[in-house]
């Protein structure tokens, strides 16, 4: 049976097509919600862990919370760093609290900020 035969099969008595049409459209909503909702927040999250994991020494960012600074030290535990905020001060954070868009701000060359 073809899809515009059960599409147009669909407020009509027979009960085995409209169930089918039923599955079908149900099958429609989910490969729908998981193209533009799932997939989008996993690449997003996967990029978000690589962008935290490859932290260096030097590296300028912004946390959640809109402190900026410098890494200074990348602790060996794995899950925290210590950051430079102003010579001399330093404090320790998560690295979960790094924000992966405002650090690309402020590290965007000044010829892109222009346009």
């Amino acid at each position: 049976m073809q899809l515009s035969t059960i599409f147009l099969n669909m407020g009509q008595g027979d009960p085995k097509s409209s169930s089918m049409s039923t599955m079908i459209m149900m099958g429609l909503m989910i490969l729908v919600f998981w193209l533009f909702m799932i997939r989008p927040q996993a690449k997003k999250a996967k990029k978000q862990k690589e962008f935290i994991n490859n932290l260096q020494k030097g590296d300028k960012i912004v946390t959640i919370a809109g402190i900026h600074g410098t890494v200074n030290k990348v602790n060996d535990d794995g899950t925290t760093l210590v950051l430079e905020t102003s010579p001399g001060s330093y404090i320790k954070i998560e690295r979960s609290a790094i924000s992966m868009e405002w650090t690309a701000n402020i590290n965007k060359p000044a010829a892109e900020e222009k346009k």
